[in-house]
C-alpha cells in the first residue's frame, strides 16, 4: 500500500480489511521521528484515509524497539531558527497525529522494547497498546530542558490521570510494561514472541466491535474536570508532591507541573493549544540549547569512539594490577559488563580491600533491584585475585592502577610487561603523570596508553584514554572499545600535563587560591559557584578530592605550564596541609567533617590560618566571584581544543561535564562562551587581566570564534 525509507504500509495476509503500519527506519538499528519519518507517516495515513476498505490497523515496530523518540539531532535547527520554523513543525506533528488517532476504525499499537518521548506519543494515538513484558515506556522531555511536545502531555494524563503521569514526566524515567498494564497505559503485557498474535487478536475483538471502541475515544479527550470533578484539590497539591523535581536552574519540571495544572480543566483541543505554547517557550531557553546540546555531544562522543581508526583487538579478558578501592571499582565494572577479570596485588590485605569493595557494590546493586542473586554471583565469579603472575597468561589488556608515583609505575609496567608475550595491551590509570614519560622504559611503547578512570569508578561515567606519542591507532581503538564495554563514555586525550579534566580544573582551583588570598571567604565562594550550578564549591570539592591529592596534581601543573598556573602567592591548601588537613580523607580540611558531610562546618583551623596568612580584603561582588572562577577555566578549555589536546568541542564539554560535575543545564565551557556572547566573554577577559596570567585572553580567541560562527556547534 505505501513503502518509504522509514515504514511500509501493507494488508495483513488472511485478515480481510485488517493492515500493518511497520516502522523501519533503513540503514539504522532503532526507529526515531525525524522530518523524513513523518512526511512518510503523512503519506501512509493519507492511504489508510482514502481506502473504505480499511477496517483496523496494527501499528508495530521491525526494529527490536519500538520508536526511541523524535529525532533529538533536528532539535537545533527548529529551536534556534525563529518562531515560525518551531510552531509550523509543531503544527504539522499536531495535525498528523490528531489525524491518526481519528481514523474512522481501531488501531492497536503493538510496542516492544522502549517506546520513549515522541515514540509513546505515538503509541498512545493507538485505541489500544499491547506490550512486551521487557518494554520501557516515558516521556524524558524535561532531560532535555522541555516538555512533550506532540500531545503527551494531554493524552497521558487524560488517560491515567494526572498525578501518575506527571510522576512520569517531571521525573523523565521510563517505566516497565506491568506498570504500564497497572496504569492502564497498556492492556497487557506478553512475551515477546507473542506479541504480534496478541495484538492482531486484540485489533480484531475491536474491529468485531466485541470492546468497543468508539465509546472510548470520546472519554479519552474528555477533560480531566469531567474525568474527576476533585481534580481541582489535586491539583493544589501538585507543586509540593513534586517539589524535589523543581529546580530553577532545570525549569522543564516546574513548567510540566503548571502545564498539566492549567491545561487539565479546558477541552481537548485547547489543552493541546497550550502544550504546543510551552514546548516552544522552553525550546527557546538557554537550559534547552545547553541540554539538548549534551545530549548530542554525548552521541558524538560515542561515535568518536566507536570509529576510532585502527582495528579492534578484543579484551576478552583484563587484568587490573593494585586492589585497592580504585582497583577494586575497575574490576567491579569489567565482571558487571560480563568482562572477566583478574585483580592483582603484591599484598593480600589489598586484594581482601579490592575484593571486598566489588563485593559491596554488587550488594547495593542487588539491594537497588537492579541484579539477581545469581547475576551476583555470576559477576563475582568473573573476578579472580591474585599475589603473582600466573592467572595473567590469556589476558587481552592490563589496567596498571598502582600510587601515582611515577618510579612505582614504570617499575610495575615494566615488570608487567616481561611477562607477557606481544600483543597484550598495557594501559595506566593515571590522573597526572605523562604516558609518554612513563612509556620510555618500555619495550613496546605502542601497545601502551592511559586509561585514566575518576573516582568513584562505578558512579563517574568519563574514562580519558590517554595516547602517548608512541601509542598505535590499534592500542587507542582496543582501549576505546573496552571502555566503552564498561559503560563508560571514553574521549581521546594527547598527552599534555593534566591530560584534560585535571588540566581545565586546576586554572578554576588557582583563580580560587587568588580570591582567598584577596580575603574572600571560602564559605561565600561556595555558595555562589553552587548557586551558579556547580554540585559542591571549590572548597568543598578540595576536601572531597583530598588536599594531598590536589597539592600534587597542583605541582605537576605549575611544571607543565609555568608562566600561566604558577601562583603569586602560596596556595592555601598548602598551608592547610602542612599542618596535618587532608580533607575528608581525615575529617578535616577546609571544612569539618566529624558530624558528616551534610552536617560540615567551617574549620576553626582554616578560619585561623586564612586569617593569618591574608593581608587584603576586596569589595566583590557575587557576579564578579563567577567571572573571576569561570573565566580561567573557560580560556583552559579552549586552549585544549586550539592546541589539539582533544579534537572536538564536544569532547571538551562532555569532559568537564561527566568527569568534573559542571552544570548541565549550562552545556560546558565552550556552550557557557557561546551563551555568555564570545565577543562580551572577550571584554569580560580583558577588563580583568590585572588578576593575573590566567585572565589574558589568547590572540587566537577573537577570531577563532568569529571564523567559525559558533564554535561550539
Amino acid at each position: 500500500m505505501y513503502s518509504g525509507n522509514t515504514l511500509r504500509l501493507k494488508p495483513l495476509t488472511g485478515k480481510s480489511g485488517l493492515v500493518e503500519l511497520v516502522l523501519d527506519k533503513q540503514s539504522s538499528s532503532a526507529n526515531s521521528l525525524n522530518q523524513a519519518a513523518l512526511a512518510e507517516l503523512d503519506r501512509a495515513v493519507t492511504q489508510l484515509e482514502s481506502d473504505p476498505d480499511v477496517k483496523g490497523l496494527l501499528i508495530r515496530s521491525a526494529k527490536s524497539t519500538f520508536v526511541v523518540g523524535a529525532d533529538v539531532f533536528e532539535f537545533p535547527t527548529f529551536f534556534t531558527q525563529g518562531n515560525g520554523v518551531l510552531d509550523e513543525w509543531l503544527d504539522k506533528a499536531h495535525a498528523l497525529f490528531c489525524r491518526i488517532e481519528s481514523l474512522p476504525f481501531p488501531s492497536v499499537a503493538a510496542v516492544n522494547g522502549m517506546a520513549l518521548g515522541g515514540g509513546l506519543e505515538l503509541a498512545l494515538l493507538a485505541d489500544a497498546r499491547i506490550m512486551t513484558t521487557s518494554t520501557r515506556v516515558g516521556l524524558p522531555e524535561v532531560k532535555l530542558g522541555i516538555c512533550p511536545g506532540w500531545g503527551g502531555t494531554v493524552r497521558l494524563s487524560r488517560l491515567v490521570g494526572s498525578i501518575p503521569a506527571l510522576d512520569m514526566m517531571v521525573s523523565g524515567n521510563p517505566i516497565k510494561a506491568q506498570r504500564a498494564v497497572e496504569l492502564g497505559i497498556a492492556s497487557s503485557a506478553v512475551d515477546d514472541d507473542e506479541l504480534h498474535s496478541v495484538a492482531l487478536a486484540h485489533l480484531e475483538r475491536l474491529v468485531s466491535m466485541e470492546i468497543d471502541w468508539r465509546t472510548a475515544r470520546p472519554w479519552k479527550k474528555a477533560s480531566l474536570s469531567a474525568q474527576d470533578p476533585a481534580i481541582n484539590e489535586h491539583i493544589t497539591t501538585f507543586t509540593e508532591r513534586f517539589a524535589k523535581y523543581l529546580s530553577p536552574q532545570y525549569p522543564a519540571a516546574g513548567h510540566i507541573v503548571e502545564l498539566v495544572a492549567g491545561h487539565a480543566g479546558l477541552d481537548f483541543d485547547k489543552a493541546l493549544l497550550r502544550e504546543k505554547e510551552c514546548f516552544a517557550k522552553l525550546a527557546r531557553s538557554s537550559e534547552a540549547e545547553s541540554l539538548v546540546g549534551l545530549f548530542i555531544n554525548e552521541q558524538r562522543v560515542y561515535q568518536r569512539a566507536k570509529q576510532a581508526p585502527g582495528a579492534v583487538k578484543p579484551v576478552k579478558k583484563a587484568a587490573v594490577l593494585g586492589a585497592g578501592i580504585m582497583g577494586g571499582g575497575i574490576a567491579y565494572q569489567s565482571a558487571l559488563s560480563g568482562t572477566p577479570v583478574v585483580l592483582k596485588d603484591i599484598r593480600q590485605e589489598a586484594l581482601d580491600l579490592g575484593i571486598s569493595t566489588a563485593h559491596g557494590l554488587f550488594d547495593k546493586q542487588v539491594e537497588r533491584g537492579r541484579l539477581s542473586v545469581e547475576q551476583e554471583v555470576a559477576c563475582i565469579e568473573r573476578i579472580a585475585t591474585t599475589l603473582d603472575y600466573t592467572l595473567l597468561a590469556d589476558v587481552d589488556l592490563v589496567v596498571e592502577a598502582v600510587v601515582e608515583n611515577e618510579a612505582v609505575k614504570s617499575s610495575v609496567l615494566q615488570e608487567t610487561e616481561s611477562k607477557f608475550a606481544d600483543g597484550v595491551i598495557l594501559t595506566s590509570n593515571t590522573s597526572t603523570i605523562s604516558i609518554t614519560q612513563l612509556a620510555k622504559g618500555l619495550k613496546r611503547p605502542q601497545q601502551f596508553c592511559g586509561m585514566h578512570f575518576f573516582n568513584p569508578v562505578p558512579l563517574m561515567p568519563l574514562v580519558e584514554v590517554i595516547r602517548g606519542k608512541q601509542s598505535s591507532d590499534e592500542t587507542i581503538a582496543s582501549t576505546l572499545s573496552y571502555a566503552l564495554s564498561l559503560g563508560k563514555v571514553p574521549i581521546v586525550v594527547n598527552d599534555c600535563p593534566g591530560f584534560l579534566v585535571n588540566r581545565v580544573l586546576f586554572p578554576y582551583f588557582n583563580a580560587f587560591n587568588r580570591l582567598l588570598h584577596d580575603g574572600v571567604d571560602f564559605q561565600r565562594i561556595d555558595r555562589v559557584m553552587e548557586a551558579f550550578g556547580w554540585p559542591m564549591g571549590p572548597a568543598y570539592l578540595a576536601d572531597v578530592i583530598g588536599l594531598d591529592t590536589m597539592v600534587h596534581a597542583d605541582q605537576v601543573l605549575q611544571e607543565g605550564y609555568p608562566e600561566r598556573m604558577g601562583h603569586a602567592e602560596k596556595p592555601i591548601i598548602e598551608w592547610l596541609l602542612e599542618q596535618g588537613a587532608l580533607g575528608q580523607k581525615n575529617g578535616t580540611g577546609f571544612y569539618d567533617y566529624s558530624k558528616g558531610a551534610r552536617d560540615k562546618r567551617a574549620t576553626k583551623q582554616a578560619l585561623k590560618l586564612i586569617s593569618e596568612k591574608v593581608t587584603r580584603s576586596i569589595d566583590i561582588s557575587d557576579e564578579e566571584i563567577i567571572d573571576r572562577m569561570m573565566i580561567p577555566l573557560c580560556l583552559e578549555s579552549y586552549l585544549c581544543l586550539s592546541e589539539g589536546v582533544v579534537a572536538t568541542a564536544a569532547e571538551v564539554d562532555m569532559g568537564l561535564i561527566l568527569g568534573l560535575g559542571f552544570p548541565k543545564f549550562r552545556g560546558g565551557a565552550l556552550c557557557y562562551i557561546e551563551q555568555y556572547g564570545a565577543s562580551r566573554f572577550a571584554d569580560r577577559v580583558e577588563s580583568l587581566q590585572a588578576n593575573g596570567p590566567l585572565y589574558q585572553l589568547p590572540q587566537s580567541f577573537r577570531e577563532a570564534f568569529r571564523k567559525s560562527g559558533i564554535l561550539y556547534r
